[in-house]
């Protein structure tokens, strides 16, 4: 395995080396070491209003891969379960569907919603039949207003995780929130998902990328704060022209003219937060040199869409992703060993850094 040490004060630190992003082998293992040990975002609970509805869904697809499945049971309970059958490891589900149970298309093995083994033809005779493992395994779900996260074998507990996006935004009315299919897209590009990552998380390159959004936000008021498993950014206007958030006046940022908030939770999700609504980001890593971002967008406020910082995120897209592709044209030189962070300017880059470092290497 590559082995970086990131110095944890950022005046002595130096950035990942250029290998980090081009190793098939750090690739691979960042694999399984972060990206299976994360939580990952599934989507809105109102995709499962009926009980009997089942999802098949592919935890990060294009690295993990792992097929999984969302059931809300008879009962009105969630599941997240393993997709594969456990007897001849068949997919069970390829499309969603609705029944009061899961039944395996090979040899008829049938589950309940909740995982359960239920029957099988065949099997009258067996000795310890069935067993725990021919249930299917069960794995960790949690649900933060209406929208669904599911992890396999989660390095952090969800609470750590999550905790300090509901101690900024608890305020916010997430009922009113409706998901936009018209307004949600993919993005591909040519480029490592930590190239991504890093571009996501510093406000230094805005000025010189995104020449509509400096116009919105104020180039000298833009805050980054580490935490303990993310980083918050938040950027604020002062033209009265640019929509910001009415806060309760209990909360830390009233009367600051927030125009918006992007937090990063590790290893690949964003929620940006406007005015109008939200959008979250999916980073997923398809290979070495490729990356696939997934936008899905709910709407709050329609009439302040297409104003102010997030006026046209389709366009913020494109321009971070040329210059994301230009810099992974860049990173294959020999010549490029490691860079230095700014302290002022690239706070976020250097903790995403660090706690890449520390779930790699302990």
């Amino acid at each position: 395995m590559l082995f970086f040490d990131i110095h944890p004060e950022i005046a002595q630190a130096e950035t990942l080396p250029g290998e980090a992003y081009r190793s098939t082998g750090l690739h691979e293992q960042l694999v399984e070491l972060v990206l299976a040990r994360s939580w990952q975002f599934f989507g809105n609970a109102e995709a499962l209003k009926e009980p009997g509805q089942a999802i098949p869904w592919d935890f990060l697809p294009g690295s993990v891969q792992e097929p999984l499945l969302m059931t809300r049971g008879l009962d009105q309970q969630l599941h997240c379960l393993s997709n594969v059958c456990t007897h001849r490891g068949s997919l069970l589900l390829q499309a969603p569907g609705k029944s009061r149970f899961l039944r395996c298309p090979y040899h008829n093995r049938c589950f309940e919603l909740n995982g359960r083994f239920r029957s099988m033809p065949g099997f009258e005779d067996l000795n310890h039949f069935p067993s725990e493992r021919d249930h299917l395994p069960h794995l960790p779900l949690e649900a933060w207003h209406g929208l669904l996260f599911a992890a396999l074998n989660p390095v952090l507990p969800f609470a750590d995780w999550i905790d300090p996006v509901q101690a900024r935004l608890g305020w916010v009315p997430w009922q009113d929130f409706v998901y936009s299919p018209a307004h949600s897209q993919d993005f591909e590009l040519a480029a490592n998902w930590m190239l991504y990552i890093d571009n996501y998380l510093e406000g230094f390159h805005i000025p010189y990328v995104h020449p509509g959004l400096a116009q919105v936000l104020d180039g000298d008021n833009y805050e980054v704060t580490p935490l303990p498993w993310g980083v918050l950014q938040i950027g604020f206007s002062s033209d009265p022209a640019v929509p910001t958030f009415d806060l309760p006046s209990y909360h830390p940022d009233a009367g600051s003219g927030v125009a918006a908030y992007y937090f990063w939770l590790f290893p690949n999700l964003m929620l940006n937060l406007y005015p109008w609504g939200l959008s979250v980001n999916i980073v997923l890593p398809q290979a070495v040199d490729r990356t696939l971002v997934r936008y899905q967008t709910y709407i709050w406020k329609p009439e302040l869409r297409g104003q102010g910082a997030g006026a046209d995120p389709a366009q913020v897209e494109r321009e971070d992703q040329q210059i994301v592709q230009r810099v992974q044209q860049g990173i294959q030189s020999r010549l490029y060993k490691r860079g230095r962070y700014s302290p002022s300017q690239e706070k976020g880059v250097h903790h995403f850094h660090r706690l890449l470092a520390q779930v790699l290497h302990g």
